[in-house]
């Protein structure tokens, strides 16, 4: 009799995780992980899955950023912007006179200001957020290459090796880069989950109104959300910059912004705010990785691989649209 009443009531919870967006995802990363070391031979080797380690473990870190904007409803398209033009003029400060780590300060105080800038503009200004990042991205970048730097690839200024050396280095054999994305995820695991701020960032994404008549601080919360998300740009960028030895500012006009929404929507965090999890994020990242990581050994056009981006985030966003509808009914319920 307990066996018989046991099944029925665990079995909704296995077959509701393989009908649910993370479920589909898990499934589809592990297709794509046999398939490709199936037929890839090189893609299996030890030296290529550390390199896919490293490369998403950047990626992975960007979208920790996106997804707390995104879940507050919200999104960021200026934080490549904000990357390179930030840790670039940090790097001409130091070549110019400035200690490295006065500039990297330097560096990480001008992202923050743009970051509360652009949450000025949408708390205040009332922008909606994908007009007042689209164009406060082109601000930033245009001023770091007017006033701040000319080249576009900047290198580590000499005699600090040990800021290069950072970001090669391993703890435990596992590559730093890997071990700050772990921490940072159990970082803002713990912001979202077990934080007063934490719960106002769902509570504004589930259901603003609500949430102001509850007295969340609606301003400034929207200032904080961007102000992270800035700040987590940064910081991606430093670790980027340490492990090649140079951050390029032609990553502004590539498409890392579009992989981190990739990664965003993909692993499942509703762009309609309220819903999602860091778990969300690194089931994102992991598969987008995957992704690309097989293509790029499959020596496939790049032309060609955006467009594999391109459709699979187009597929994404209406699977996130079926899966979390919003309509006014909702909207007044706060339902996702």
């Amino acid at each position: 009799m307990s066996t018989t009443n046991a099944n029925p009531a665990n079995a909704p919870r296995v077959s509701g995780l393989f009908k649910s967006q993370e479920g589909i995802v898990l499934i589809l990363a592990f297709v794509a992980f046999v398939a490709f070391s199936l037929l890839l031979p090189s893609f299996f080797s030890a030296g290529n899955l550390l390199t896919l380690v490293r490369s998403v473990s950047i990626l992975g870190i960007l979208a920790l950023g996106m997804a707390i904007v995104v879940i507050g409803r919200g999104i960021d398209v200026s934080m490549i912007a904000t990357m390179v033009v930030s840790v670039s003029w940090a790097f001409v400060l130091a070549r110019s006179g400035y200690s490295l780590e006065v500039s990297l300060v330097i560096g990480a105080l001008f992202a923050l200001c743009a970051g509360v800038a652009i949450g000025i503009l949408v708390a205040f200004g009332e922008v909606p957020p994908i007009f007042a990042t689209l164009a406060a991205g082109s601000v930033i970048y245009g001023l770091g290459r007017t006033f701040f730097f000319q080249l576009e690839m900047q290198n580590v200024p000499p005699g600090h090796e040990w800021f290069s050396l950072f970001g090669q280095a391993r703890i435990l054999g596992i590559p730093i880069t890997v071990v700050t994305f772990g921490v940072l995820c159990i970082l803002i695991h713990f912001l979202l989950s077990r934080t007063r701020f934490g719960w106002q960032v769902y509570a504004m994404g589930n259901n603003p109104e609500a949430a102001r008549i509850t007295g969340v601080p609606s301003r400034p919360m929207i200032l904080a959300q961007y102000a992270v998300s800035a700040f987590v740009a940064y910081g991606a960028g430093l670790i980027l910059a340490s492990s090649a030895s140079a951050i390029n500012a032609r990553l502004f006009n590539s498409t890392m912004i579009y992989d981190i929404l990739l990664v965003v929507v993909l692993g499942g965090i509703g762009l309609n705010g309220g819903h999602g999890k860091v778990r969300n994020v690194v089931l994102g990242t992991i598969f987008v990785g995957i992704l690309l990581n097989g293509m790029t050994i499959l020596n496939i056009d790049y032309t060609i691989q955006n467009l594999v981006k391109g459709v699979v985030l187009l597929l994404a966003i209406v699977i996130d649209s079926l899966v979390n509808p919003r309509d006014e009914q909702t909207s007044q319920q706060g339902d996702l």
